[in-house]
């Protein structure tokens, strides 16, 4: 009888190295699923996303490249709330579609285990229920800040903003059926501790 495909949920605060790890899942045979890389497709040039970002936002929120300007988004939404709120009405039906297509893509293809890399699993309570296990991965505040300036070119309070607008250190952790923690870790170490964690990913 054949296994059923194992459903898991990686997840992480910004900074923590969730999407390295959902890379490394992905080469031991992991299908994955690329939540943050979808949204931000709908929100590209030509994306499903922007006739209605524009029309809710104004022109403004379009850059010279006609994708969304993320920095004065970014500045909006940590401004008034609501903002993220219309946001994600809009992009959220549209991630939840194109996951949905990629899911049954992987059930087709018999992936012994499909890796949803959501950043915003436990914000969201839906995501609970359609995953088997969740990873999460983690890292000490001080080196999500280091990380995230360092690759972004933000600033300290920029990095911190995203941060406190995310799900909390310990709202993650209590979520979590496994902790990879990730501070400091190199490359090798990471992806030896996911060999020997195969069977927990059901690979």
């Amino acid at each position: 009888m054949k296994k059923a495909m194992l459903k898991l949920g990686v997840t992480g605060g910004i900074g923590s190295g969730k999407s390295s790890v959902a890379r490394i899942l992905m080469s031991m045979g992991s299908s994955c699923i690329d939540a943050d890389a979808i949204s931000r497709a709908t929100t590209d040039r030509g994306g499903q996303a922007m006739a209605a970002i524009e029309k809710t936002f104004g022109s403004g929120m379009v850059n010279a490249h006609g994708a969304l300007d993320r920095e004065r988004m970014r500045e909006l939404v940590f401004k008034d709330p609501s903002a993220r709120a219309k946001l994600e009405a809009i992009v959220h039906p549209l991630v939840a579609e194109q996951i949905a297509k990629e899911t049954a893509l992987a059930i087709a293809r018999e992936a012994p285990c499909l890796v949803f890399d959501i950043p915003l699993l436990v914000e969201s309570p839906r995501w609970r229920k359609v995953l088997d296990r969740v990873l999460v991965v983690d890292c000490s505040p001080q080196t999500q800040i280091q990380r995230v300036m360092h690759r972004s070119g933000l600033t300290e309070l920029e990095v911190s903003q995203i941060m406190r607008a995310q799900s909390s250190r310990l709202n993650r952790l209590q979520a979590a059926d496994l902790v990879l923690f990730n501070d400091g870790t190199d490359f090798e170490t990471i992806t030896q501790t996911l060999e020997e964690l195969r069977p927990f990913f059901g690979l």
